[in-house]
């Protein structure tokens, strides 16, 4: 069988990038079960409870619902199991003195496979407070009324 190559996304949290300012990005490896990975393969994933933790010096991915897979026999993964993260030593004790601030966390923001291998990427945020929620839409909806204005006067028309 050929290697893969490339990045085949999986699925992305997008609520997270509204709920949370995003301080750090890091992308660590699962450790999976083979019927997590077939799941996975079929595009089946839900990252919208997932968070993780840092737990006796190891990384820890919770919530993230893989379903079971449906050719699976008795030997079928749980859905929302704990999933051990694949980081460095030092990215570890990097993510845990930071985590010790108050009110930051661990959030899943995407799962994908990179070359051939299941990958997550987690980021350190801090979470957003309802006002700063409804400045982030206002901001985003400006600049998108402001890129079709120029398109328009690109184009010709008078507004």
């Amino acid at each position: 069988m050929a290697k893969e190559q490339g990045q085949k996304m999986v699925a992305q949290n997008k609520k997270a990038r509204h709920d949370y300012h995003i301080e750090d990005t890091w992308e660590a490896g699962l450790v999976l079960m083979g019927t997590e990975v077939k799941s996975l393969r079929q595009g089946r994933a839900s990252l919208v409870d997932g968070f993780a933790e840092i737990d006796n010096g190891e990384a820890w991915l919770l919530g993230v619902h893989i379903p079971e897979y449906s050719q699976g026999t008795w030997t079928n993964h749980a859905a929302r199991r704990r999933r051990k993260l694949l980081l460095n030593r030092s990215e570890i004790d990097k993510i845990e003195r930071k985590i010790t601030d108050k009110g930051y966390t661990l959030v899943p923001l995407s799962l994908y496979f990179k070359d051939g291998r299941a990958k997550v990427e987690i980021a350190l945020a801090k979470g957003k407070k309802s006002y700063d929620k409804r400045h982030t839409l206002a901001e985003r909806t400006a600049n998108r009324e402001k890129v079709e204005a120029v398109q328009r006067r690109l184009k010709g028309h008078r507004d």
